[in-house]
């Protein structure tokens, strides 16, 4: 009874408190068909399943939906991004909502079609640059024969990429956004403050497959100063929210099938905070974002007419 009891005592505390906003995390689980779910929390570190999919995916060959990224437009529209399959799309699932419960209809956005050797699009991830008004679409592919292989084989070999965006209805020439000089993927924009920004991203090359970071001036970088690994191998996903003065990243331990979390004000030194941070089994690879609590109410009532 307790159990059931606790978020609904957690909301009564939340609004008791006069905060606003809520936490969400996207979500997915394997094998990846079923859709978007959600998490929330009401400090960033206790997290709960609303245990229901919010959208089916319909768009790219695959019809899956993996790694979904949301973000939240100056106007209160929430944007959502997806990796559509794993091999053979050029292009990621595109769909927007007011609410987290209605969805536009699913766009996919070929943005890789004008290189047709191009393996793969993953993990999309969803950036609103406010100096520039312009939302940021990031996302990994592998185009055979491009880069130094490495240790990486050609259909493995990635680089980051990139499009803006005004309004999901025109986007800018693709372009390259990150070589590193080693296979990456799962790159995500933070801005520190003006003129400052971090990027996370992850070091695909065996055996490392571990978190490091790279700065730069802008949203669009150039990122540089790529540091030492600040987490173990066997990770992926990382997202990132920043709570009070501190950011914490989120990222799946795979291999564990855990999440993990560091804590860190200037993404140079970091602070290992698993054991504080409580994310249910299942979930997988998305992003934080903020909603109201109203929004929140409503999905779970939403949640709980299934």
């Amino acid at each position: 009874m307790l159990r059931k009891l606790f978020p609904v005592l957690c909301l009564l505390i939340f609004t008791a408190c006069g905060s606003k906003e809520v936490y969400l995390f996207s979500s997915f689980h394997e094998p990846a068909n079923e859709g978007l779910r959600l998490l929330y929390s009401y400090d960033g570190y206790k997290w709960t399943d609303l245990n229901k999919t919010f959208l089916k995916p319909e768009a790219g060959s695959s019809k899956l939906m993996r790694d979904p990224s949301v973000v939240k437009g100056p106007d209160g529209t929430f944007h959502l991004v997806w990796t559509t399959g794993w091999r053979g799309d050029q292009g990621f699932g595109y769909a927007s909502s007011k609410d987290l419960i209605h969805w536009s209809e699913q766009k996919f956005i070929p943005v890789m079609q004008h290189e047709p050797t191009t393996v793969n699009v993953w993990a999309p991830e969803l950036f609103y640059d406010e100096d520039q008004k312009l939302f940021v679409i990031i996302w990994a592919s592998t185009i055979p024969g491009r880069f130094p292989r490495g240790i990486e084989e050609e259909n493995n070999n990635h680089r980051m990429y990139y499009t803006t965006t005004p309004d999901f209805k025109t986007f800018s020439e693709t372009r390259l956004f990150l070589d590193p000089g080693f296979s990456v993927i799962d790159a995500v924009i933070v801005k520190q403050n003006k003129g400052k920004y971090a990027l996370v991203l992850k070091d695909n090359t065996r055996p490392n497959r571990n978190l490091k970071m790279a700065f730069g001036p802008s949203a669009l970088g150039p990122y540089t100063g790529v540091i030492e690994p600040f987490t173990g191998n066997f990770i992926e996903g990382p997202t990132v929210v920043k709570i009070k003065d501190q950011w914490l990243i989120y990222f799946d331990v795979y291999q564990e099938k855990i999440y993990g979390a560091m804590r860190t004000k200037d993404f140079k030194t970091f602070t290992d905070i698993t054991k504080e941070v409580n994310v249910p089994k299942g979930h997988k690879h998305g992003t934080i974002f903020k909603a109201t609590k109203k929004q929140l109410q409503n999905l779970q009532k939403a949640a709980a007419t299934r």
